[in-house]
C-alpha cells in the first residue's frame, strides 16, 4: 500500500490534461509546481511559450532562476511538453503587499 501523497501528482497531471489551456490552469500548474511560499510572492502569464513570472524581490527572481529546471519539468508534466519552452522573471515590488491570493501577472 502506498501513501495517498503519492498518488496526487498522477491524479494531478490527469485531472490537469483534461482541462483547455488557460491563465487560470497555467496559474493553477505554477502553484502546484513551486508550492504555496513562492506561489504567495509571484504572479505568472504564459506569453507563447515563454512562463512570464513576476516577483516580489529579486531575491525570489534568483531562487526561482536557479530552480528553473526543476521548475519547467514539473510544469511540461502538468501543462504539457510543448506547452512551456522557458521561464523569464521580471521584479514587481508591488507583490510584496500582496494578499496571497492567486493572480496572473499584467
Amino acid at each position: 500500500m502506498r501513501p495517498l501523497a503519492h498518488g496526487l501528482p498522477g491524479a494531478l497531471t490527469e485531472l490537469l490534461n483534461a482541462v483547455p489551456l488557460s491563465d487560470g490552469k497555467v496559474t493553477f500548474a505554477w502553484g502546484a509546481a513551486v508550492g504555496p511560499a513562492l506561489e504567495r510572492v509571484t504572479a505568472v502569464k504564459l506569453e507563447g511559450r515563454v512562463l512570464l513570472v513576476e516577483t516580489a524581490s529579486a531575491q525570489w527572481s534568483r531562487e526561482i532562476m536557479r530552480s528553473s529546471a526543476t521548475i519547467l519539468k514539473r510544469l511540461r508534466g502538468f501543462l504539457g511538453a510543448d506547452v512551456v519552452d522557458r521561464i523569464e522573471t521580471r521584479t514587481n515590488t508591488n507583490l510584496q503587499s500582496a494578499t496571497g491570493d492567486r493572480r496572473s501577472a499584467t
